[in-house]
C-alpha cells in the first residue's frame, strides 16, 4: 500500500491552483499532495485519533459490510455511515459491492503524509 499526501490549502489558493490547472498553467508534480485540507482544524477532525483507528481497522479486517465494521468497531452503523460518508468526500475510504447488496469499506493508504508550506 501507499501514503496518501495531504496538504492545507485555503480556499482561495485551492481556487487558484485548480484554476491554473484546468488552464494549463499549471502542471502538478508526481510527489505534490492529492488531497486538500482547508485548515488544520478540519484534517484534526477528519484524521482524529478514532477515525485514523477505524481506518486501520478497515484496512486489517477488510470488513464486508458496515454491519461487520459496527460489530468490529463498537460503534453504532448511523454513527459509522456518516464518519465514512466523510471520509469517502475527501478519498479516504472508498466502498465495494458486498454481499447481498451490502457495501463493504475499503482503505487504500497505509498512512497519511502531511505536507504544508508556509505562504
Amino acid at each position: 500500500m501507499t501514503t496518501l499526501k495531504v496538504g492545507i490549502a485555503t480556499l482561495e489558493q485551492y481556487k487558484k491552483r485548480t484554476l491554473a490547472i484546468a488552464r494549463g498553467e499549471y502542471l502538478p508534480a508526481p510527489d505534490e499532495p492529492k488531497l486538500w485540507f482547508s485548515s488544520l482544524g478540519t484534517l484534526s477532525q477528519v484524521l482524529s485519533d478514532k477515525n485514523r483507528a477505524l481506518l486501520a481497522l478497515i484496512m486489517k479486517t477488510r470488513p464486508q459490510s458496515l454491519t461487520e465494521l459496527s460489530e468490529k468497531s463498537g460503534r453504532a452503523k448511523s454513527n459509522l455511515s456518516r464518519t465514512l460518508k466523510t471520509m469517502e468526500r475527501y478519498g479516504l475510504v472508498h466502498f465495494e459491492e458486498g454481499p447481498g447488496r451490502q457495501i463493504a469499506p475499503r482503505v487504500d493508504y497505509s498512512g497519511v503524509e502531511l505536507e504544508m508550506k508556509f505562504q
